[in-house]
């Protein structure tokens, strides 16, 4: 017996509804604030901004469904918003429609699908950025709230987000199984 999602009627509404057009006041304010935490994470990481230097001047173009962000390596080994209309050297793009879906694989763990098209040696450096760059968001915590509570704080949301990925996997153990059935 195949069960169903109790979410499918949810994902039924959302693609039966239009969608509301984003100001873009709002996705730029939300594009240089995700560049700036993305700038924080890398000077934490210098071997990270000295590969980001070589590739000067070099757009990658990131894609979900309608929404994009296209980011520009500075000299400096940061990152900034891509001038609109920048050619892009390296496009990519997450295959995983469903917002639920990529929230899924987010919490399970895994990297979502994605298609890439364009420069191997950035997409090379931009793999590397991916594997080695970690926000040490108790270091950050602890520097507005002391090492003791900032620990205990990190403790709890990693009690937490455990248990969602352990919820999430059983779930998507779950869903795998459910489609595999006769």
């Amino acid at each position: 017996m195949t069960t169903r999602s109790p979410f499918s009627w949810f994902q039924a509404l959302g693609r039966r509804l239009p969608r509301p057009a984003v100001p873009d006041g709002f996705v730029q304010g939300v594009q240089h604030r995700l560049v700036l935490g993305l700038n924080h994470v890398l000077m934490q990481e210098p071997e990270a901004m000295e590969r980001l230097a070589r590739q000067r001047g070099r757009v990658a173009r990131v894609q979900w469904r309608g929404f994009f962000i296209a980011l520009q390596a500075t000299p400096a080994g940061l990152l900034d918003l891509a001038p609109r209309g920048a050619a892009a050297d390296l496009r990519v793009e997450l295959t995983q429609a469903s917002p639920l879906g990529l929230a899924r694989e987010a919490l399970a763990g895994t990297r979502p699908a994605i298609r890439i098209e364009g420069d191997v040696h950035l997409a090379s450096d931009i793999q590397w950025l991916a594997d080695n760059l970690r926000w040490d968001a108790e270091e950050d915590l602890a520097r507005l709230i002391g090492d003791g509570p900032a620990h205990a704080v990190a403790a709890a949301a990693g009690r937490v987000l455990a248990a969602l990925r352990c919820f999430a996997g059983g779930r998507a153990a779950a869903s795998v199984a459910d489609h595999r059935a006769p």
